[in-house]
């Protein structure tokens, strides 16, 4: 299946002769088979033609819209998924205390470890010594699996993890690009700016297979609920993080594909912002990465493509909330 990304300002998008094209400013037209176009995502002013739109709808061709920037504004998707009897289970999971903090703990406990495996790989790379802020965050892992009894606690132990984790990638990130720690709105250095585009991305993705599941993207687990935010999405993007989107951008920015012209910063909108050609550089490798067949899940002995792996855990999600038991669901690790 393909997914269309479009963030040439002024384009449009339209169907003709069963394919869905893009019209560029410059009379450049691409354009992508019908039976196999799963997404498209919009970054800026591009247009949609009303019967590209019924096409995307009649189809289930979900749309994303995003800004200039990559901050997300909403979604065109067709209703033919909903499931109001998944829906009701989902809700009511939200009254199972031991479920939801179990399922947290195995959630962190995952994302801790591969956020671990992300550091050594660069650390060995770099020759950075790392034993120290690694047994930290271990120490902080110990404690969501022996000593958290609320998700307040574990939440609590995760922002300690996290905090380490973002200390030390800030020491092995190319030193055009070190940065000092995580900032979000907006991102004031090229690797914020990179990763927050990429967990928007990603967050979409996940939203997008859960309406495919019949669930609501917003009855979420772990996170507080927030107005307008897919909070289910969020607790199920935590195992990716650092398997998906840093493990990219450090490899682009330690890599050499981008360097310092490919951002700029915008005196409109104060942050640092990827320029055209670095933009279209980085859709590509997290495409590619998205792509990249593993057998990291414990639950298949064959290999699948990171975003299959991506569906298969909505599917997982699906059978934990179904049969109450938060173990059904095995997070992916890294090795």
């Amino acid at each position: 299946m393909s997914y269309l990304y479009v963030a040439e300002q002024g384009a449009t998008i339209g169907i003709a002769d069963n394919r869905f094209q893009v019209k560029y400013k410059d009379g450049m037209i691409k354009s992508i088979p019908a039976e196999t176009l799963e997404v498209i995502e919009i970054f800026g002013k591009a247009q949609m033609t009303t019967q590209c739109l019924e096409e995307c709808l009649k189809r289930g061709v979900n749309v994303i819209f995003y800004s200039t920037y990559g901050a997300y504004y909403g979604r065109l998707i067709s209703t033919s998924h909903v499931n109001v009897q998944r829906q009701r289970i989902q809700a009511e999971i939200w009254k199972d205390e031991p479920f939801k903090l179990n399922f947290s703990k195995r959630i962190i406990d995952a994302k801790i470890r591969n956020q671990i495996v992300i550091l050594r790989r660069y650390a060995r790379s770099r020759g950075v010594d790392i034993h120290r802020s690694v047994t930290e965050m271990q120490n902080a892992h110990e404690k969501i699996k022996n000593f958290s009894n609320t998700i307040e606690q574990v939440m609590g132990y995760e922002g300690m993890a996290a905090k380490i984790y973002f200390n030390v990638l800030g020491t092995l990130i190319d030193s055009d690009f070190t940065f000092k720690g995580r900032t979000k709105r907006p991102p004031l250095d090229p690797f914020n700016s990179m990763i927050s585009l990429g967990y928007s991305i990603m967050l979409n993705e996940i939203y997008g297979k859960l309406e495919a599941k019949g669930l609501n993207p917003y009855f979420g687990i772990m996170h507080k609920d927030r107005e307008k935010h897919p909070t289910l999405a969020s607790d199920l993007m935590e195992e990716w993080r650092a398997v998906l989107i840093d493990s990219t951008v450090l490899s682009m920015l330690n890599g050499h594909e981008l360097d310092r012209e490919d951002f700029y910063t915008n005196t409109e909108q104060p942050g640092v912002f990827l320029a055209k050609d670095g933009f279209r550089s980085y859709v590509k490798k997290l495409e590619s990465k998205f792509r990249t067949e593993n057998k990291y899940l414990a639950y298949v002995d064959y290999q699948v493509s990171f975003r299959k792996a991506l569906d298969l855990q909505v599917n997982q999600f699906v059978k934990a909330i179904e049969n109450g038991d938060p173990d059904v669901y095995m997070p992916i690790i890294i090795r």
